[in-house]
Formats: C-alpha cells, structure tokens, sequence
C-alpha cells in the first residue's frame, strides 16, 4: 500500500499524542504509539465513554504512523451519511487505518461483512488496524459472531476519562500557557454550567482566549456569562 490520502491536513493540531492528559491511560496510549509505529505491533481496540479522549487517541496514531514513515487513514463511522458499508469498503492504500465509533454500525448486517472483510485484507497485506467504540466489542451489539471474535482477540484499551481534579490541573496548565488566570470561583462556574469532557473544555478555553484579548478583560465568572451566552446554540 503506497498511496496516501491527505485527511493529516485537516486534523485538528492538538489531537496528538504529546497534547493527551493520559491519567490512568498510559497503557492505552503507549499501545497505540507503537501500533502507530510499526506493523508488527498488535493492533488495538480503544472503549471509553464519549469524551474519554477515543478520538483524540485515533487522530494522535494516524498523525504518528505518518511521522514514522508510514500512511495512514482515518474513519468516523458516527459521522457518515449513506452507505457506511461502502465507505468502509472503499477504504484503502494506506498503512494504518483507524476506524472510529463501530458501535454507531451494531446490526447493520452490510456494515459488519465491511469490517469483517476489512479486518481479513489488512491482516493479509501486514498492515494496521486500530478500532474504537463506547465499550468492549461483545457489549456494543456486533451481531457478527466473526468479527465479534476478532476485535475480542486485539489487545483492549479502556479508556478512563479524568476526574475533576485532574481535568482542573489541565485547564490550569493550558490557561496559563496563555497567560490566562483562571481561579477557583471561575473553574467552580465553568464545572457547573459547562459541558466537562476536557476536549470540550479546552475548545472554550480556545474561544477564551481570543475574547480576552480581544477585550481586554480578565476571565471572571461575569466575562464567562456573557460569552456563553453570546455564544450560537
């Protein structure tokens, strides 16, 4: 496989391996560094309810194979529309392929032969295949009994999403590396009234800091009110 599509271009900068807050997943994430890495490595099946960072880790890996040399592809079963049968199918020419959300394609007998099929001619041509779905493949609803088998035989990442306080030490980590403050009375709001999976975080946090400075104003929980607010439904 030698051809490359160039979806890297459009993958968020900050979905990489070194931008992961890992807690008690460093076992997750060293097993797809080197799946990322090298052919010989087992492939992986990452599980992890939303906002565990499945989707981050997936874009880190295909980042990372490009690093070490090799091509790579990346598949949101979630987001696609149509035939996903067709779209699994159709994926090809690269050396890593990472296929995201397999649970939003339980039951559907095409999409399930797709996979199947798709597992078999990767694991022909010694390339990698990296999975993820909300939990281990027997409890997601592959009705499949095969492929139930082979994504129960790869080596099962389970993602632990942070707690509180380890998601406020990463805010504060993040607000500071742009010479922002965020203060207990604001992080107490911010958990209260926002969403608190730390991707979602850190995309407010972007949106905070363009407002800030473009207002010159500190992040209290007032500035904070107004910009949600104002902020599109």
């Amino acid at each position: 496989m030698t051809s490359q599509l160039p979806l890297a271009l459009r993958w968020p900068r900050r979905q990489r391996f070194e931008h992961f807050h890992p807690g008690d997943n460093a076992a997750a994430v060293e097993a797809l560094r080197a799946a990322a890495a090298s052919p010989a490595a087992p492939w992986v099946f990452v599980a992890g309810s939303m906002g565990s960072g499945r989707t981050h880790l997936l874009i880190a890996s295909c980042q990372a194979a490009i690093d070490a040399g090799r091509t790579a592809q990346y598949l949101p079963l979630a987001a696609l529309r149509g035939s996903r049968a067709a779209a699994i199918r159709g994926m090809a020419g690269s050396d890593l392929l990472a296929i995201d959300d397999i649970d939003s394609v339980a039951g559907e007998s095409e999409a399930e032969h797709a996979l199947f099929d798709t597992f078999n001619r990767y694991r022909a041509e010694g390339c990698t295949l990296l999975f993820s779905a909300s939990g281990a493949p027997g409890s997601v609803g592959i009705v499949l009994p095969d492929l139930r088998s082979r994504l129960g035989s790869l080596t099962q990442a389970v993602l632990k999403p942070l707690g509180d306080a380890e998601r406020r030490d990463v805010l504060r980590e993040q607000a500071g590396a742009r010479g922002i403050e965020l203060d207990d009375t604001v992080l107490d709001w911010l958990f209260a009234h926002h969403a608190r999976d730390l991707g979602t975080l850190l995309d407010l946090l972007d949106t905070l800091d363009r407002a800030s400075l473009a207002a010159k104003r500190r992040v209290t929980v007032p500035f904070l009110r107004e910009l949600l607010r104002a902020a599109p439904p």
